[in-house]
């Protein structure tokens, strides 16, 4: 009760500190108070009196309350295209897991190249892969599909967290898989559920849609040479006691025995996915919104009866994405209409003036990046900072599309950092095959090579295909 009270204190202390003073000139109150009801909301859902999804409905409420926002205006985020994707693409993972096609994909991928340990690794990486193209719940993915096979396929070697033997297997598939998961978040719009947050505020900013093809063109090759180095360079630095995984196989070959051929339910949502996919990469082409393609996916899945009413209204995590995603955006917007962001950018490009914006934009980028041992979320980070920090790089002259990729890159890649920064890290972490230390050391180690390859690679990438 007490850590519950001292929580409450430190969220509404935070917008009490910016209402204690006068809104700066230029500033309406109504946008102060939104300022503060803003930032106290950010604050609440990092130390999380109440769950995150609570916290942003209290800041809705709140908005209205003290006239910040009128009430229709402050639900409009809820009838927002971007948060409905969000929830159709949740209930396909549904799908996903109730059918068992996740599992059976994961199972392909371990019995063709699950020999060896790392192999076994990789095998785990490129079913999520795929499950990172259409399905943005890192906790489904994770949780539903990945992070079961790999512990029944450590503890068929020994390898359990709590008898002094997660050295043998566990500890380096659960690093590796972990630091591959915020590559994969990096790589798809649908990567993570916050990632559809950036593409609506760079659009909101720069007029630049980072819609699903531009997103995944633009950060494939950064992502395919991160996916390469990053497992082998953990490989080297934390080897496993166990090198070769012959049994994962033999377990992956009884299992897809067990599961037998493909049910007709797989079958249908099989076709839907590459269907899915497929439209909204050529989305260019044939017109049609993304939302509307998600929702018709949905209503395929319904008629079919691959899903169920019922199974819709059990995603309960889907329902409290929808919660906070429309509360956020809709604050989001609301703040992008006040002035608030360009005085901020004007007050740090002045100290900057001194540099050339490649100096500038690579300190600010490293700023934003290390910043996240601060969040235990890339959605508080990126309501936080991505506006601002947008807003000032811009300023100094940085190309606009050059610093919202990197921008839109580093708020997934820092997520590696901590064992708290998104949704699956408390899920590996709480296995117990990783320490605190060997968690933080191998997220640092990671976080230096994903800035040394997306600055690199990325950038030089982003220049062919005509970013900047």
């Amino acid at each position: 009760m007490r850590k519950t009270y001292f929580k409450w204190v430190i969220t509404v202390a935070s917008g009490l500190l910016i209402v204690a003073f006068p809104a700066p000139a230029g500033i309406t109150q109504e946008a102060w108070t939104l300022l503060a009801v803003f930032i106290a909301t950010i604050v609440g859902s990092i130390v999380q009196p109440l769950t995150g999804s609570a916290m942003v409905l209290l800041g809705v409420v709140a908005v209205t309350f003290f006239q910040a926002v009128p009430i229709e205006r402050a639900l409009a985020g809820y009838a927002d295209k971007f948060v409905w994707l969000v929830l159709a693409a949740f209930f396909i993972s549904r799908a996903m897991i109730k059918t068992g096609l996740g599992q059976r994909i994961a199972l392909i991928f371990v019995r063709l190249i699950g020999r060896k340990t790392l192999g076994l690794g990789y095998s785990l990486v490129f079913t999520d892969f795929i499950l990172a193209s259409f399905i943005p719940s890192t906790g489904a993915r994770s949780g539903g599909i990945i992070l079961p096979i790999a512990r029944s396929v450590t503890e068929t070697y020994d390898s359990r967290a709590d008898d002094g033997t997660a050295g043998r297997l566990g500890t380096f598939l659960m690093t590796m898989l972990y630091q591959c998961e915020v590559i994969l978040c990096a790589t798809f719009l649908t990567g993570q559920a916050s990632n559809v947050i950036i593409r609506r505020l760079a659009l909101e900013q720069t007029g630049i849609d980072l819609n699903y093809g531009v997103w995944f063109l633009s950060a494939i090759v950064p992502s395919l040479v991160a996916l390469t180095i990053i497992p082998v360079v953990l490989y080297r630095l934390f080897p496993p006691e166990i090198k070769e995984t012959p049994n994962a196989v033999a377990f992956a070959h009884e299992q897809l025995e067990r599961l037998g051929p493909l049910k007709r339910s797989e079958k249908i949502l099989l076709c839907v996915f590459v269907a899915v996919v497929a439209l909204w990469i050529s989305a260019f082409w044939h017109g049609i919104d993304p939302t509307v393609i998600a929702l018709v996916c949905i209503s395929v899945l319904l008629v079919s009866e691959v899903l169920v009413w019922r199974d819709l209204i059990d995603e309960t995590h889907a329902w409290e994405v929808f919660i906070w995603y429309g509360g956020l955006v809709m604050m989001a917007s609301e703040l992008s209409k006040t002035n608030i962001t360009s005085i901020f950018a004007n007050a740090v490009g002045s100290m900057m003036g001194g540099f050339g914006w490649p100096l500038a934009l690579a300190m600010l980028a490293l700023v934003f990046f290390y910043a996240h041992y601060a969040f235990a979320s890339i959605t508080a980070h990126v309501m936080a900072m991505f506006v601002p920090f947008l807003v000032v790089t811009i300023a100094i002259g940085a190309p606009a599309g050059l610093a919202v990729l990197l921008l839109a890159y580093f708020a997934n890649l820092s997520a590696g950092l901590t064992h708290y920064g998104t949704t699956p890290a408390p899920v590996y972490f709480g296995l117990g095959y990783v320490s605190q230390r060997r968690w933080w050391t191998a997220g640092f180690i990671a976080s230096v090579l994903n800035i040394l390859l997306w600055s690199t690679i990325g950038v030089l990438w982003w220049r062919a295909i005509g970013w900047w």
